[in-house]
């Protein structure tokens, strides 16, 4: 008798242990949905934010964006990104001044690029 009632409580205890692990892997799924879903939300957030130009202003950082409106500064951004430099490594402007520190001509493309944030400032 005293061993059938211990198999029976032996069993129960099987039984909770087997309902915890069960319940494990639907919180661990949950959490992976969770960090998964934030993962992405944050991509998208920063697709959004670079504004279709692959060099933005904190690449850029030798020139001050900082008293454009949003519409000038995204129009300023656009232009660096557009243009070609001219010493014929056939980088975009703002690619050839956020990173070769070696051009040729970097001081007249920062210049360039200048230019075009004073042309920027009156949108």
């Amino acid at each position: 008798m005293k061993k059938a009632i211990r198999d029976k409580d032996q069993e129960k205890a099987r039984h909770r242990r087997r309902e915890k692990r069960q319940g494990a892997p639907l919180l661990l799924k949950a959490i992976k949905w969770t960090v998964g879903l934030a993962l992405a939300a944050g991509v998208v957030y920063l697709v959004s934010q670079s504004g279709d130009v692959p060099y933005n202003e904190r690449a850029i950082g030798v020139v001050n964006f900082s008293d454009l409106s949003p519409k000038g500064k995204k129009t300023a951004l656009k232009a660096a990104n557009d243009a070609r430099c001219s010493c014929g490594c056939g980088l975009g402007l703002a690619e050839c001044v956020s990173t070769d520190k070696t051009c040729p001509i970097r001081e007249n493309n920062i210049e360039r690029i200048r230019t075009m944030v004073r042309d920027a400032g009156d949108l």
